[in-house]
């Protein structure tokens, strides 16, 4: 027999069978809550400089209102937490690349963010206020910034919203840029830089740590936002953000959230049950 003549009787073999004339080209991705539950581990991905959300305390433990949060998402869904710490502005890029299964965070919900990945209902308040030296009678509100230097967060939605504002002010707003929140209230500690934009919930705990040196200026510039915790828009991935959004829902309904809220920030928010069309 030839070549030919043996594909020709193969073919019709499988024909004859029913079988398929190919095997699909590749298998559909494994659904990541089944595997979270499957191995009993749930992978967070996170940066330690965004106190009180995530920080390293003077003991050297990861703590914060992330660490409680995810400890009560844990014991809903039956799995151990896995933190997996990095800068910020790597957070993402690791999360597309499948080194962990979620981002604590958290970020700002934002038009941006929401077009490239799938948001949890809010867990806190986002809107960004500007942190001052204690005592400094030049900046009493926010548009007394206008023509000065003011230091913000490398690659977050803090420093997109005071770039903006700065558009609005006379003589503009001179930024610069940190990997971490920490090296930026350092700098307003020392004097290098005149204010920090960041978060209200974020300075407001940091004012509230150091009154001394840092004071919030009210009212916050910008639009008013959330803070939720990020997923993948994969396929594979929805069902596991509906279960982490089903867990903030529990634990706002039975007051756990809010605890946790006064706990870390003196004071609790009232969040939407869904994710908010972004102002920002």
């Amino acid at each position: 027999m030839n070549k030919r003549f043996l594909m020709k009787a193969a073919l019709g073999l499988t024909l004859a069978l029913g079988l398929p004339l190919a095997a699909p080209l590749a298998a559909h991705a494994e659904d990541t809550l089944a595997k979270v539950k499957s191995t009993g581990v749930l992978k967070v991905g996170t940066e330690t400089a965004f106190a009180p959300f995530d920080f390293i305390d003077t003991s050297g433990e990861h703590v914060g209102l992330n660490v409680d949060m995810f400890d009560e998402i844990g014991k809903e869904l039956g799995v151990k937490i896995e933190w997996v710490t990095l800068p910020w502005d790597g957070v993402f890029p690791a999360l597309e690349a499948g080194k962990f299964d979620i981002v604590a965070g958290p970020a700002t919900i934002t038009k941006a963010r929401v077009e490239r990945y799938r948001f949890t209902v809010p867990i806190a308040e986002a809107t960004v206020a500007l942190l001052k030296q204690a005592g400094d009678d030049s900046i009493e509100k926010p548009e007394d910034i206008a023509g000065k230097l003011v230091g913000s967060g490398k690659a977050t939605a803090q420093l997109a919203q005071l770039q903006e504002f700065g558009k609005t002010l006379k003589g503009g707003v001179e930024t610069r840029e940190y990997v971490s929140f920490n090296e930026a209230y350092a700098d307003l500690a020392a004097g290098r830089i005149v204010a920090v934009a960041n978060s209200l919930p974020n300075i407001a705990y940091v004012a509230q740590q150091q009154p001394d040196t840092f004071a919030v200026v009210k009212p916050a510039f910008g639009e008013p936002s959330y803070f939720g915790f990020i997923g993948t828009k994969k396929p594979e991935d929805a069902s596991l953000i509906d279960a982490v959004d089903a867990a903030i829902l529990k634990m706002k309904k039975d007051g756990r959230m809010e605890k946790l809220q006064e706990k870390w920030f003196g004071t609790t928010f009232d969040t939407p049950d869904t994710v908010p069309e972004p102002k920002v």
